[in-house]
């Protein structure tokens, strides 16, 4: 099969490349792809995957392209990752918001709505020239925000693209094993998960028919052991009775979140691009040594991620820091929709399946599928355990969520539709009820200052409001 990464000259490449060439996806993919607007990155990560150790057997050719049609054509799968307006767009979304008092965070927030804005035409453009070029193809969509990025695409390609994130799943394994039940591969029995992507709660861990979970929550020491655990209170957790995503960090610690980002020496953004400005030329002519400067590099990068939400001077986890995080959360994908097995995965798919077109053409009215979680459009992307197979990615029923969890994840929702409709319609009143709704902004007139702010630094955003340019 021909794999084609839109974003091949991305940072985490390497990690897909590393990672195919290993265990049970070895000899998937028979010609890798990698299509990117800057032929520098694409050079530097070329050199790394070159470099990369490992003997002929665990080559996989590579072929890099700037020419998006040719890349496409005979795709069987795309991966897309990309960044419209490269490391200097994320810092522009994270200093507008902060320079405005409120959280400046890449995915979250202000923040997020910006990257979206101008990320969701890129990616229906993509989205367009799959169905052109490779129409049978599936679509394994990680570029951020995850969520709302696949939710755009759904109305063009339906089934055949899904999103991806390594946060939720990584929190369900961690908490399983401090529980003392590590979850077997591909497989989520027993796992209560519901949410939008970097939004979301594990509310059950059942083993052997007990749900561990209580138990887990309960107990200081075990808490302590993995990052989730320590992000939080444990009488929070324990009155909570589940275990937030992450990101919900900067929702429930919102104001020691926003102020340890402000007195940091730079955002979390300003150090990768530095980072990368430095780094990509260095890759680029490293011949031998890429690989090396890259892997460096990779676990400089692991080490400062989330580090506001640290204690000064504590480390993440060995574990967290060795990758192996989304590429094979792609990957695990990637072999089930392929026909080679079928697998479990926590993934951003619509909340209701589309109705089986075969039992529509024999039913007068096909009843509906129950949306997976309760209290949302059943055409909402959220982010639930599926079961993938070839046919696509199944959402697993969950629980209705308690309030107030049902009643941020509709707050966020909301925003998040609101987003998407002002980015595919070019609707600015849209956009500026976005950012307002957004309860981590909460105001009509910073939301007036956030877009100003975002249209001064990203002057594509105001294509986006005039008609005939989009």
């Amino acid at each position: 099969m021909r794999l084609l990464i839109a974003g091949g000259g991305g940072f985490r490449v390497p990690l897909i490349y590393r990672a195919l060439a290993s265990g049970r996806f070895a000899g998937m993919v028979s010609e890798l792809v990698l299509y990117d607007v800057d032929p520098a990155r694409l050079q530097a990560v070329t050199a790394v995957l070159h470099s990369m150790p490992g003997g002929p057997d665990a080559r996989v050719p590579v072929h890099a392209t700037t020419n998006l049609p040719q890349a496409l054509a005979g795709a069987g799968m795309v991966f897309a990752a990309i960044r419209p307006g490269g490391t200097s767009g994320r810092v522009a979304d994270e200093k507008v918001a902060q320079d405005l008092g409120l959280l400046g965070q890449e995915t979250t927030g202000a923040g997020g709505i910006s990257y979206a804005l101008r990320t969701i035409p890129h990616m229906l453009n993509l989205a367009q020239l799959i169905k052109q070029h490779c129409p049978d193809a599936w679509l394994v969509n990680f570029t951020n925000p995850a969520g709302m990025v696949t939710e755009a695409l759904l109305p063009v390609l339906g089934r055949k693209v899904i999103g991806i994130c390594d946060s939720a799943g990584g929190l369900v394994q961690r908490a399983a094993r401090a529980a003392g039940a590590p979850l077997p591969e591909g497989r989520l029995d027993g796992v209560g998960y519901y949410g939008l992507n970097h939004l979301g709660w594990l509310y059950r861990l059942e083993s052997n028919g007990q749900d561990l979970l209580p138990r887990l929550l309960a107990d200081p020491l075990a808490l302590a052991a993995f990052e989730e655990g320590r992000l939080f209170p444990q009488p929070f957790l324990a009155e909570l009775g589940a275990l937030p995503n992450e990101y919900l960090y900067y929702y429930y610690q919102r104001n020691a979140a926003r102020e340890a980002m402000r007195t940091m020496a730079r955002t979390r953004g300003e150090t990768i691009h530095s980072q990368q400005e430095e780094l990509y030329p260095r890759l680029a002519a490293g011949g031998a040594d890429a690989f090396r400067l890259w892997e460096e590099a990779r676990r400089s990068r692991e080490e400062g991620y989330l580090a506001e939400a640290r204690a000064q001077g504590a480390q993440r986890d060995e574990a967290d820091l060795a990758g192996g995080g989304y590429e094979r959360v792609a990957l695990a994908a990637m072999r089930a929709l392929s026909g080679t097995g079928d697998t479990q995965l926590i993934l951003n798919t619509r909340n209701s399946p589309v109705p089986d077109t075969a039992a529509a053409q024999t039913t007068a009215r096909p009843a509906a599928p129950e949306p997976a979680i309760p209290g949302l459009p059943g055409d909402a992307v959220v982010e639930v355990p599926c079961t993938v197979t070839a046919d696509g990615a199944l959402p697993l029923p969950q629980q209705a969520p308690p309030e107030p969890q049902l009643g941020l994840l509709r707050q966020v929702k909301e925003v998040e539709r609101l987003t998407v409709r002002a980015a595919v319609e070019g609707d600015r009143e849209a956009a500026l009820a976005a950012f307002a709704g957004h309860p981590l902004v909460d105001s009509e007139a910073l939301a007036q200052a956030l877009l100003g702010g975002y249209e001064r630094e990203f002057p594509a955003l105001r294509d986006l409001w005039r008609p005939g340019v989009r």
